[in-house]
């Protein structure tokens, strides 16, 4: 695998919310996200809400991003505050894996929470004839922007199927809407996107034109290993979709850095956990997220200042 471009900086969509009245000082929280047709961006501004509002002097801002791999190079970097990431992508930057986007160890990435798992999405025409990966041979498709957790992961899948990029017609590297956009206009023929279930983009194709939901078998999770499990699309999901497909997950992390104050992560960690429901307004994903799971598997070290909440509720000893 060659070495991606990481670190590119991404397009600020949001900017600031309006701090307290009662603000002393003023603290800045960028929250690193995604492509704006994904997950990530839209919770990611209702993080940014929460924030503004519940942390004193707080001004926050959301920025839009190619997702894991940037965002965690950009908080190495320290041009950003919380970061949504792919759980693979965390743990390949604190082992510093070149392949995957990461030259040195990331050794300033701190975890707050696991979130809820992406579904790896493969999703093709109709018209195509896909129904299995090995239907995609000589087809074009989108594999996600460079320097995703969303490319990492279809290189993963096609390498626990046997298959590379070779195998395929066309390889696109595109966010999610972009290559909606191409299927759409026949351009090509399946999407490989990492993200929570219902997101807008496949939505949004799904009720443009007849799809197909490429089933990735159990044997593919079983080869992959932790952190990717075996999981289930349920039907009905997608217009169309009368059958549930099988498929694998993988987890999400909000990480942080060590040069963030202990009482701003702190506070970042327990406003997530007393505003689910309105987060859940801003994306039903945020339904899965629980302070009793939000521990499993973290592959890197807590922020001090989440590690505090956790002891406070019990979590931790």
């Amino acid at each position: 695998m060659g070495i991606l471009k990481a670190a590119l900086r991404g397009t600020v969509i949001a900017s600031a919310v309006a701090a307290p009245l009662a603000a002393s000082a003023q603290e800045f929280i960028n929250v690193l996200t995604g492509g704006t047709s994904g997950v990530y961006y839209p919770m990611g501004v209702g993080l940014s809400d929460i924030y503004g509002n519940g942390i004193e002097g707080a001004r926050t801002q959301v920025q839009s991003t190619k997702a894991s791999v940037e965002n965690l190079n950009l908080l190495q970097q320290g041009r950003g505050e919380i970061a949504f990431s792919l759980g693979d992508s965390v743990a390949l930057a604190w082992e510093g894996d070149a392949d995957a986007g990461f030259p040195e160890k990331l050794d300033q990435l701190r975890g707050i929470a696991g979130i809820y798992s992406n579904y790896i999405q493969l999703v093709a025409l109709e018209e195509s004839g896909a129904a299995t990966l090995a239907d995609l041979a000589g087809m074009g498709v989108s594999v996600g922007a460079p320097a995703s957790g969303t490319e990492l992961n279809a290189r993963a899948i096609l390498e626990a199927a046997g298959m590379s990029y070779e195998d395929l017609g066309k390889v696109e590297y595109l966010p999610f809407a972009e290559s909606v956009e191409l299927m759409k206009n026949r351009q090509l023929d399946a999407t490989l996107q990492s993200a929570g279930l219902g997101v807008a983009s496949i939505r949004d194709l799904s009720s443009s034109v007849p799809i197909t939901v490429v089933e990735i078998p159990a044997d593919v999770a079983e080869s992959l290993g932790a952190p990717y499990q075996a999981a289930t699309i349920p039907a009905g999901t997608y217009d169309g979709q009368e059958a549930d497909v099988a498929t694998v997950s993988i987890p999400n992390f909000l990480i942080t850095h060590a040069g963030v104050s202990d009482e701003t992560a702190y506070q970042m960690t327990k406003l997530l956990f007393e505003n689910l429901d309105t987060l859940a307004a801003s994306h039903q994903t945020a339904s899965q997220i629980s302070a009793d799971t939000a521990l499993d598997g973290m592959p890197i070290p807590l922020h001090p200042g989440a590690e505090r909440y956790y002891r406070e509720q019990g979590l931790l000893e």
